[in-house]
């Protein structure tokens, strides 16, 4: 097996800007780091609606709020985080991605109105100074991974070094650092990794970063004195799991100091009943749809509760091998599992809220 991937840079060939934008900074640093790309300007987004390609990008005024508590999943333990709202779409195509199903926009849409996103942010932990806030922009796209030419990632590290009621977590399966590594960031930015078992990274993953590229980049950001987090979700239960996520763990210790990670989280393969026919078509060389699944009491296709069980226990053990301290979360998951699998729960969504705030509040 081959650890390499095919990931190319994304460049967009042709890149439509709103006029509510037109003039922004962060409009005009895209595209000046775009100077190839054909620029149309769209007078207003009411009734337009731009044409497929796959290639294509909209600059766009974000006109709902930018950040927004994750919804959670009712009777799991949610870890109560919001999530940052400045993109919408991925160029990476993975085969399990929820946005297949979750965005019915043909264009993937980059927010360059952020001088209204910085100014809610204010608005919100200033009027909450006593609140703690773990804030994500990874829901609706990869946090990374349009980085090299949005280069946002400096104004969120600037901006969240200065704050002491919230960090920003940068969640990316992709190796653009070059914007921010550099920044004085008083450890308010938490960078993660999505990883998985290599088998899976080549098949389900073939156009991210290789689990080598994606380590290179945490030992750079690690350099620098950043907290680091590392998602295994969704883990994937197929022929070999046990040797392929113990060679990912194993492979994280090697180069990461425990120190430095601020949790690990698990999560298996689940997904609603929407995205099952559209992974099988627009992946029909994957074979996550075959595996053992049947719909929860959310309604999402999860695997048994037995092969939960079986997975997080060993990942949590095979952790545990080399460090203690390291904090290890369940995402989207019961008090039921949680105690089955680890031995412990955080009882509720505010006790785990509790513990992850303390691993980096100070």
């Amino acid at each position: 097996m081959k650890p390499a991937t095919n990931y190319a840079l994304f460049l967009p060939d042709k890149i439509y800007v709103e006029d509510a934008v037109r003039a922004t900074i962060w409009t005009q640093r895209i595209l000046a780091h775009v100077p190839q790309a054909v620029v149309e300007h769209v007078p207003t987004l009411d009734g337009w609606a731009p044409p497929p390609g796959e290639k294509n990008i909209l600059l766009a005024q974000q006109r709902g709020p930018f950040l927004r508590l994750c919804p959670g999943t009712t009777r799991h333990i949610c870890c109560l985080y919001h999530n940052l709202d400045i993109a919408a779409g991925c160029d990476l195509g993975c085969s399990y991605c929820i946005l297949q199903a979750y965005l019915n926009v043909p264009t993937t849409t980059l927010y360059t109105n952020l001088d209204a996103l910085f100014a809610e942010l204010d608005e919100k932990l200033g009027r909450y100074p006593n609140r703690f806030y773990r804030i994500g922009t990874g829901e609706l796209s990869d946090s990374l991974t349009f980085d090299h030419f949005a280069a946002w990632s400096g104004d969120l590290v600037t901006y969240f070094a200065g704050q002491n009621n919230a960090i920003i977590e940068l969640k990316s399966k992709n190796t653009h650092i070059d914007h921010f590594v550099h920044l004085p960031h008083r450890r308010r930015t938490v960078v993660s990794w999505s990883v998985n078992a290599e088998a899976k990274m080549v098949t389900e993953e073939p156009h991210a970063p290789s689990l080598q590229e994606r380590l290179a980049a945490a030992v750079e950001v690690q350099k620098a004195g950043f907290r680091l987090g590392f998602h295994f979700d969704p883990m994937i239960h197929h022929a070999g799991w046990e040797e392929g996520y113990r060679e990912t763990v194993d492979a994280i210790f090697r180069r990461i100091d425990p120190a430095n990670i601020a949790w690990i989280s698990l999560g298996a393969l689940r997904y609603p009943p929407v995205l099952d026919e559209i992974i099988r078509e627009n992946h029909p060389d994957s074979d996550i749809v075959l595996g053992e699944l049947l719909p929860g009491i959310d309604h999402k296709y999860r695997y048994f509760r037995a092969i939960r069980i079986e997975m997080f226990a060993k990942m949590y053990n095979w952790i545990r091998g080399y460090s203690n301290d390291v904090f290890v979360y369940l995402c989207m998951e019961s008090d039921d599992i949680w105690r089955r699998s680890f031995g412990w729960s955080p009882r509720s969504s505010a006790g785990l809220k509790k513990l992850l705030d303390a691993r980096v509040r100070g």
